[in-house]
């Protein structure tokens, strides 16, 4: 584990491998361990940077919001840091919506994108409302909203089948603290609509869904990569391709990133 001081917070990160630069950044309630397997595969050809998003894992919480804004700038701190000109990045749920926001703050940085259970669509106006319940839900009972949150990330079916790997998803989920769910889902709620990304940038550009994912509908993000370049790629699962579609998802980034 490395660190670095950004904004008098501990910002937590891995750096392995050399090659063309790769960083892997998680979802809600995740942190940088969910890209273990990923990191030992990919690290052979690539360089692999995996970041502790404001308020989770080993990164301190920023505020009472924690904007996807704010923690592009901390991605943009990291490959300052360690002198990375271009990457690919690569980002699951909310880790794809800071993605989004670091493409529009630093698009000279950018030499490829990964949306993986994610979209450029803002909340709609129900989805904000169901932040602010989670938000009232968390505040009065935290482990049962973790507990409830995670299972409800897969699909019906997996979560009979995986439910030693959702198990240790929890005790992940369980780490973070009260202040980083919060900011975060106060962060996902205000985010703008990044769509236009998709369609005027000219780098590599790759969308990955589950069309049973409970969380983000599949016909839904269909429509944002309407008369676009980006390449798409649906798995038959849930929310957690990493998980549900582990060997899959595996082969697809391998096969994207050699085309970047």
């Amino acid at each position: 584990m490395e660190t670095l001081l950004y904004k008098n917070t501990q910002i937590s990160y891995s750096d392995s491998g050399k090659g063309t630069t790769i960083v892997l950044l998680h979802g809600f309630l995740e942190n940088k361990t969910m890209w273990d397997v990923y990191v030992s595969e990919l690290s052979k050809k690539n360089r692999i940077i995996t970041i502790d998003l404001l308020g989770h894992g080993e990164t301190e919480s920023l505020g009472y919001i924690q904007t996807m804004e704010e923690n592009a700038d901390v991605v943009h701190e990291v490959l300052s840091k360690l002198r990375i000109r271009k990457a690919i990045l690569v980002g699951h749920s909310m880790g794809g919506y800071v993605a989004l926001a670091f493409a529009e703050l630093y698009p000279e940085k950018m030499k490829g994108l990964v949306l993986l259970n994610s979209t450029s669509k803002e909340d709609s106006s129900e989805r904000k409302k169901n932040r602010d319940r989670a938000i009232k839900a968390v505040k009065k009972d935290y482990e049962t909203f973790i507990r409830l949150s995670i299972a409800n990330l897969f699909s019906e079916e997996n979560r009979e089948i995986l439910i030693k790997e959702i198990e240790e998803v929890k005790i992940q989920a369980l780490k973070t603290p009260l202040q980083g769910i919060v900011a975060s889902l106060e962060g996902m709620k205000i985010r703008k609509d990044r769509e236009i990304l998709l369609h005027t940038n000219t780098y590599p550009k790759l969308l990955i869904l589950g069309k049973k994912d409970p969380v983000l509908n599949y016909e839904d993000n269909l429509e944002q990569i309407k008369n676009t370049d980006v390449e798409l790629v649906a798995f038959p699962d849930g929310h957690m391709s990493s998980i549900e579609n582990q060997a899959e998802l595996l082969t697809v980034l391998v096969d994207f990133f050699k085309g970047v």
